[in-house]
């Protein structure tokens, strides 16, 4: 079965982003396969990669990524929602002239158009979050 899953909530504030994380891990383990992650709203805060919490806790974005690289997982973020929140990529870097950037790898600032994209393409979207 075919999966899309679309990550809702902050990694502070919400268990949207390891909720689905964990889920992302559970399909995978059981050989389905995931179409697309989508970050939207506050969500798009789990797609940072310069967040540091300390040492004794969960490293909740590093895990997202680790999972997004290992198995090559097209994972988008909503441009409007992550510009609005802070979250830039290279190119947007550079659009704007901005001193650094700071979205995770693997991840690519676009439209809702690929969330609606994800919907066609997937037997399930799943959401986490509100």
């Amino acid at each position: 079965m075919i999966f899309s899953l679309t990550i809702l909530g902050a990694p502070n504030h919400s268990a949207a982003p390891s909720t689905g994380l964990r889920f992302a891990k559970a399909l995978l383990a059981d050989g389905h396969q995931i179409y697309r992650i989508f970050f939207y709203g506050e969500g798009v805060y789990t797609a940072s990669r310069i967040m540091a919490p300390p040492q004794d806790e969960y490293h909740l974005s590093k895990s997202w990524q680790d999972l997004i690289t290992e198995y090559q997982l097209d994972t988008v973020v909503c441009i409007a929602a992550a510009l609005r929140r802070g979250i830039i990529d290279e190119q947007e870097q550079q659009r704007y002239q901005l001193d650094t950037n700071n979205m995770m790898s693997h991840a690519e600032l676009s439209g809702l158009g690929q969330w609606v994209d994800a919907c066609l393409q997937s037997d399930r979207m799943i959401t986490f979050g509100e």
